[in-house]
C-alpha cells in the first residue's frame, strides 16, 4: 500500500508575534513544528503501512528550513521524503499551493492513497486537501476520524457536528485527518541519527516537477492578503477565588452586581 503524506512546516503559534508596522508574522526565533494536523496524517499513513505493507513518501514545499519537519517525518518511520523548494513557489496563495503540490504527486507515480491534516493553525484555510484532490480528480472525505482499509476501498468515519458519518470510497482517494483519529509515535533514537546522519532529502523545483510557472506562486495565486493585524486585547480576566462552588457564584454575582450587570432579586 502506497501512501504520499502531504505535510508543512508552521510556526509554533503559541509564540508567533506580529510586527505591528508591516502586519507580518515575526518568525526570527520562533521555534517551527509540524502541523499537528498533518502529524496525525503521518501516524495514520505508518499505521496503515505496518498493517498492510507498502511505503510512505512524505512531502512538503517550504524554505530550506523545511527540512527539519522532513527529517522527524523520517524519524517517526517514513520511507521517502521530498522537499518541494524554488523561489518560484513563493507567495503562494492556497489554489497555488495546492496546484503545486497536485503536480509533486503526479511526478511521484502510483499510489494508493493521499492522507494531509484537515488544516494548518498558520492558516485555517482547510482549502489544500480539497483543492489537490479537485486537480487531481481524486474521492476526497475530509475531518476524518477513523480508517479501515479492505479491497481496495477506503473506509472512514467522518466527524460532523452532530456526531459522524460512515462514508466508503474507491482507491486511489484523499483523506484530510483531525486529531480525535490517533496520537502520533514518537520517532525512535536510530531513526532521529539516520534523519540527521545518513538521510539525504531530495530537492525538487518547479521545473523538476513540470509545474506550468503561470500557476504557481504569486502569478498564480488570485488571493492576496491586504492586512495581518492582531486584535486588541479586551481587557485582563480575573480569578475568582473560593473554598467552594457556592462561594465562588456568590462572589461572582457581587461583582456583577457591583457593575449593574444583573439587579437584586428580592
Amino acid at each position: 500500500m502506497d501512501i504520499i503524506c502531504l505535510i508543512k512546516q508552521v510556526p509554533d503559534t503559541t509564540n508567533v508575534k506580529i510586527d505591528p508596522k508591516t502586519g507580518t508574522l515575526i518568525r526570527e526565533g520562533v521555534p517551527s513544528i509540524i502541523n499537528p494536523d498533518d502529524k496525525h496524517g503521518i501516524e495514520a499513513a505508518l499505521q496503515l503501512k505496518d498493517k498492510f505493507g507498502g511505503k510512505v513518501t512524505v512531502i512538503t514545499m517550504g524554505p530550506p528550513q523545511a527540512e527539519d519537519a522532513l527529517k522527524e517525518a523520517y524519524a517517526m518511520g517514513a520511507d521517502d521524503v521530498v522537499l518541494l523548494c524554488d523561489r518560484a513557489f513563493a507567495g503562494a496563495d492556497t489554489l497555488a499551493t495546492s496546484y503545486a503540490l497536485a503536480t509533486a504527486v503526479k511526478s511521484l507515480g502510483k499510489f494508493d492513497l493521499i492522507i494531509c491534516g484537515r488544516q494548518a493553525i498558520d492558516g485555517d484555510t482547510a482549502q489544500i486537501g480539497p483543492q489537490i484532490a479537485e486537480y487531481l480528480g481524486l474521492p476526497q472525505i475530509t475531518y476524518v476520524r477513523k480508517i479501515e482499509f479492505k479491497d481496495g476501498k477506503v473506509k472512514v468515519e467522518r466527524a460532523t457536528e452532530e456526531g459522524f458519518e460512515v462514508i466508503e470510497a474507491k482507491t486511489p482517494a484523499l483523506l484530510t485527518v483531525i486529531g480525535e483519529l490517533n496520537i502520533p509515535r514518537y520517532p525512535t533514537v536510530k531513526r532521529i541519527l539516520d534523519a540527521n546522519r545518513v538521510l539525504k532529502i531530495p530537492v525538487k523545483t518547479a521545473k523538476d516537477i513540470g509545474a506550468n510557472e503561470t500557476k504557481i506562486g504569486l502569478k498564480g495565486s488570485p488571493t492576496w492578503v491586504k492586512r495581518t493585524f492582531a486584535p486588541e486585547p479586551k481587557g485582563k480576566g480575573e480569578f475568582i477565588a473560593g473554598k467552594t462552588g457556592d462561594e465562588k457564584v456568590q462572589v461572582l454575582i457581587n461583582k456583577l452586581r457591583e457593575k449593574n450587570v444583573i439587579g437584586r432579586c428580592w
